[in-house]
């Protein structure tokens, strides 16, 4: 490993055992297309995207090229009370991909903070029609929105909320949808579970439809560990939703811009939130950007109210001159070099490297959907995550970036992904699962 010039201590590591890292770090210094550059010189094939981010691969020349050409240009531009045409030129472009009536989109500069304005917005909503009585949320338990409180709060990841106090009031959670007795190693959507769905008219009921704003589901959970959703599970929800004028979102930070080989799970799936919060493969991670994406019965009801500011939020950040040029850029090389195309071409591949995986050591369950997959170790008696987290040392060390959640190991790779590397992926992936006890 080469001499550092900078010192481990200072930097207080997200969501990391600072500890366990800093004695055997993974430091990496560059990344190119598919593969990262490690301290020590070694490629590392990249099949988590980055966070699920770096969709169109790595220092893109096209990004790259747009965000210096913006920089030289124009650095920042106030969005309060003035504008530039990046953000309406990439809204349009946003627009376009989305399902049919999803029109209006609304900056922001993370995945967390674009689910917490799209909480904000289904509140503002019902009270700009006169039903500011809804304030009831309901997310959904293993559910990951980010770490700003409201996404915390409808979020249900345990560690992400035990130790920050009560968190918002007035928010239930939905069952998740994972269960590995009826479901272990379902190819695509599992068959069994739309009945959990149901589980939302009990809650409503509880708390009567006429205090409740919105219900907020990832489509594929993600973080957690690829909860693929039940067939038919959806499209419960939206029709429940409908029939007591509650708003749904999805929360599509993951999902979004061809993680399913299609723009967005909406469009996957054929059920139509009214709002989607975005982030991540926007820019293809190369500067953040977050937002919201609303279908216009929504914008319309802060449109038709009294004249003044109609949605009394913003972030300095938002629509960020360097973040929309990056944006632009991406959405073309979305669009030149057919990637979403390509992820559905690969995706059937892909999913037989995953379930080629089935009766490895201490594999029980492996699932996956577009190229979303997640391959699920038995936990060691008395210490869970251990072999998770060796697994994915080992992966690095032998030359793969993995993501771990406990003991389910996920890939994600870059959507420009060739077929010889999905078979490398779970090549290198099976020989690790074979070497750890």
């Amino acid at each position: 490993m080469s001499a550092r010039d900078y010192d481990l201590e200072p930097f207080w590591m997200p969501f990391t055992a600072n500890r366990q890292f800093k004695a055997a770090p993974r430091i990496v210094v560059a990344a190119k297309d598919m593969h990262y550059t490690a301290e020590d010189g070694r490629k590392i094939l990249d099949s988590s995207a980055g966070l699920w981010c770096v969709n169109a691969g790595h220092c893109r020349e096209p990004i790259v090229r747009a965000i210096k050409q913006q920089a030289e240009t124009l650095d920042f531009a106030p969005s309060f009370q003035m504008g530039h045409p990046g953000p309406f030129r990439l809204a349009q472009s946003i627009a376009q991909l989305a399902p049919a009536d999803l029109d209006y989109v609304f900056f922001a500069n993370s995945g967390s903070e674009a689910v917490d304005s799209a909480l904000k917005i289904a509140l503002a909503y019902h009270r700009a029609r006169g039903e500011g009585q809804r304030t009831r949320l309901i997310g959904r338990e293993r559910a990951y929105h980010g770490v700003g409180f409201g996404g915390m709060s409808v979020g249900g990841m345990t560690l992400n909320r035990k130790v920050f106090g009560a968190m918002l009031p007035g928010v239930d959670h939905l069952p998740h949808t994972h269960n590995l007795e009826q479901m272990a190693f379902s190819r695509g959507q599992p068959e069994w579970g739309a009945h959990l769905a149901d589980e939302l008219e009990r809650i409503v009921a509880l708390h009567d439809a006429s205090n409740v704003a919105a219900v907020i589901v990832e489509p594929v959970q993600g973080s957690t560990g690829v909860i693929v959703p039940p067939k038919g599970y959806l499209e419960k929800l939206r029709a429940i939703c409908d029939r007591h004028g509650i708003v749904l979102i999805f929360d599509e930070v993951i999902t979004g811009f061809g993680r399913l080989g299609k723009a967005f799970a909406a469009n996957y799936f054929g059920v139509i939130p009214d709002l989607i919060s975005f982030a991540k493969g926007v820019t293809s991670a190369t500067v953040p950007m977050g937002g919201v994406i609303a279908r216009k019965h929504i914008y319309d009801a802060f449109m038709t109210g009294p004249e003044g500011i109609e949605l009394f939020h913003g972030y300095t950040y938002s629509g960020h001159p360097l973040a929309c040029a990056a944006g632009e850029a991406t959405l073309a090389l979305y669009h030149n070099e057919g990637l979403f195309e390509n992820a559905r071409t690969l995706s059937a591949h892909f999913e037989d490297g995953a379930h080629s995986l089935k009766g490895f050591p201490n594999v029980v369950d492996v699932r996956n959907l577009g190229l979303m997959a997640a391959i699920e170790l038995a936990p060691r008696p008395g210490k869970p995550g251990a072999r998770g987290y060796e697994a994915l040392v080992r992966c690095f060390e032998a030359g793969i970036m993995i993501r771990t959640t406990g003991d389910i190991l996920a890939c994600s790779p870059p959507l420009i992904v060739s077929k010889s590397q999905v078979d490398e992926i779970f090549s290198k992936i099976g020989n690790v699962l074979k070497a750890i006890a």
